[in-house]
């Protein structure tokens, strides 16, 4: 008989040195304020209290606002309202310090690990959270049968999420992160698309509780927002996102049955889990909806929390809608954290990584295993492939037959959806799904994994056309963001920031380790991937067709920007992290506004 989990309990499945520094972290609690006065560039911000609520307030918030992005002021004007602004401040003055202490932990738990050279596993100290007998709230109906996705869908991109919500996919991967670079003018342009869709704004489209079901995907806590500050910090991403999407839209969402639904980026432990369910109550209880009806499915992305899967289920059981597995930023995930080590150097990942290598399937099945036992779903990740333009041609088929035979692996490990770029997929893999969904997954009672299954990297080499693929998705995505976008396509497939990850990942690594290729044995140094990359850009003008000088000049600062990364002696955590935080990038994105600004204010003078 499985006992039940005793709620006064406090586990913790990490190492001493880790648990240590959570003492600050069980109890923080909600300051409360009055609205200044503040001028922002040219935006006043001006945020009245009734008298009723400002004698409950002690101490002032201050909220500063960047200007509209050009051609947005009407947007931004609907979106940044006062009574927004209110809310967005008030849920970052209470989750801001649990969040930063969070992103310390992080960096706590990494340094644990290198010097005393452990590896991780399943904690004994949250064992009876792993036997206890419970599981997790049943999700609404429009979350039971969402067999495909679309996903990396940048909502900035109206055209395409135009197509998304007149499409016959289940559900839609609203993306503010993976396949979204988070410039001002692509969150505000993005919500805004959100904001009218939930409310019928958009013709030729369905109505939104007959539309494909919005997965709301906030950034990730590694990401900040720019462009509003509190209290004289900069906004972290997630909230920023997450408070503006709530505020316009959950109760218009939970009216039509249709969510508020989230996925949930790079989380790393259950502690994280903790955090997004208290942020998923305060605002129930801040905008009169239900309890428990935010919906989340977080994407184990990362090795340290595929050993805390059932800890971060139970964490959100009142606000679950599953787990999701991917294989680009899990894959990365190892040489994030263990990449100095000899036996965690990953082989080429275009010639031996694949979803059906053992620690990558161990994870898969552990996953599903992990979501049905405790009755959540299991999602799989997205097909990047893209389908030629003429249906008749020998690629076509080819393409779709690689596919099928990669997604059908998924459909037999029992996953209970997917996600696919390409719309012309859609319909092909939901009948993939109705022809071989007979029955039970293949998983039993008896399955079990160990540390070893999923630590064990496979084996292989490294090959001078892998190394060159991974040198052009990097500099390529570098090159995207310094236009303001989050994917490009290459070579018939998608990329995001998620290959962006392990390609700059890998080559860093094989310099690290000094690597020698398998064609030739020529060893990869720093010297090797510099030629390499000189050479390379000839072939990506072509690619990005270059138009003029300008085009040209920005496609090798991505260039350098991509060397700088891959040479450091220490590896960068976040390659979006990096670049959030760059002159470069913030410069080539701030011109524009600046320019605004100028004109904004010689209107007032």
């Amino acid at each position: 008989m499985k006992k039940k989990v005793d709620e006064r309990i406090l586990y913790s499945p990490l190492p001493p040195l880790y648990t240590v520094a959570l003492l600050g972290l069980i109890t923080l609690h909600q300051n409360s304020g009055q609205f200044r006065t503040r001028t922002c560039g040219t935006v006043k911000v001006q945020l009245h209290d009734t008298p009723q609520s400002t004698e409950k307030m002690s101490e002032g918030i201050e909220v500063e606002v960047d200007p509209a992005p050009p051609g947005l002021e009407h947007e931004h004007h609907t979106l940044l309202s006062p009574e927004c602004l209110r809310f967005v401040a008030e849920l970052t003055i209470a989750f801001q310090p649990e969040a930063d202490k969070i992103l310390r932990l992080r960096k706590l738990r990494k340094v644990q690990l290198d010097l005393s050279g452990d590896l991780p596993g399943f904690s004994e100290a949250s064992a009876h959270v792993r036997d206890a007998d419970w599981r997790v709230s049943p999700v609404p109906p429009r979350l039971r049968c969402r067999h495909v996705d679309i996903g990396d869908l940048s909502p900035c991109d109206t055209e395409r999420f135009l197509q998304a919500l007149q499409s016959p996919a289940q559900g839609i991967q609203v993306d503010f992160d993976d396949g979204n670079c988070p410039t001002y003018h692509n969150q505000i342009k993005g919500i805004y698309n959100v904001y009218n869709a939930v409310r019928n704004h958009f013709q030729n489209c369905p109505p939104i509780s007959q539309a494909p079901v919005l997965m709301l995907r906030p950034r990730a806590w590694n990401m900040v927002e720019h462009c509003m500050m509190v209290n004289g910090k900069e906004v972290p991403g997630p909230l920023f996102d997450f408070g503006l999407l709530m505020f316009h839209n959950g109760q218009l969402l939970f009216q039509n049955q249709s969510g508020p639904f989230f996925y949930l980026s790079k989380i790393e432990s259950y502690l994280e889990a903790r955090l997004w369910n208290r942020i998923f109550n305060w605002t129930e209880d801040k905008l009169a909806l239900p309890y428990g009806c935010i919906k989340a499915t977080v994407l184990i992305e990362n090795i340290l929390a595929t050993f805390e899967m059932e800890e971060i289920l139970y964490e959100l059981r009142d606000h679950s809608a599953g787990l999701n597995c991917g294989i680009w930023d899990y894959s990365a995930s190892f040489v994030n954290k263990f990449g100095h080590r000899p036996e965690f150097v990953l082989p080429d990942r275009s010639k031996y990584v694949n979803m059906e290598k053992h620690f990558l399937k161990t994870y898969m099945d552990l996953l599903v295993q992990t979501c049905h036992r405790r009755g959540a779903l299991a999602t799989g990740g997205m097909v990047a492939l893209l389908l030629p333009e003429n249906k008749d041609s020998a690629i076509y088929s080819s393409v779709l037959n690689m596919v099928t035979r990669l997604k059908l692996l998924e459909i037999k490990a029992g996953v209970d959806g997917f996600m696919v770029y390409d719309m012309g997929l859609i319909e092909p893999m939901q009948q993939l799904f109705c022809d071989n969904t007979q029955g039970n997954s293949h998983l039993h009672d008896g399955f079990t994994v160990t540390p070893q299954d999923l630590l064990t990297m496979p084996a292989g080499g490294v090959t001078l056309f892998g190394l060159k693929y991974n040198i052009s998705v990097g500099i390529l995505f570098i090159e995207a963001w310094l236009t303001g976008r989050g994917h490009f396509f290459y070579r018939g497939q998608v990329e995001d920031s998620a290959t962006a990850e392990i390609s700059r990942s890998q080559v860093w690594q094989w310099i690290h380790h000094q690597v020698r290729l398998e064609d030739d044995g020529r060893m990869v140094t720093r010297l090797f991937v510099r030629s390499l990359a000189q050479g390379i850009v000839g072939d990506l003008k072509d690619t990005i067709r270059c138009q003029n000088a300008r085009d040209e000049q920005r496609l090798h600062t991505a260039t350098s920007m991509f060397l700088e990364v891959v040479e450091k002696s220490d590896f960068p955590e976040f390659l979006t992290t990096y670049l959030n935080l760059d002159h470069t990038f913030l410069s080539s994105q701030s011109q524009h506004q600046r320019t605004n600004q100028r004109g904004q204010l010689k209107h007032k003078l």
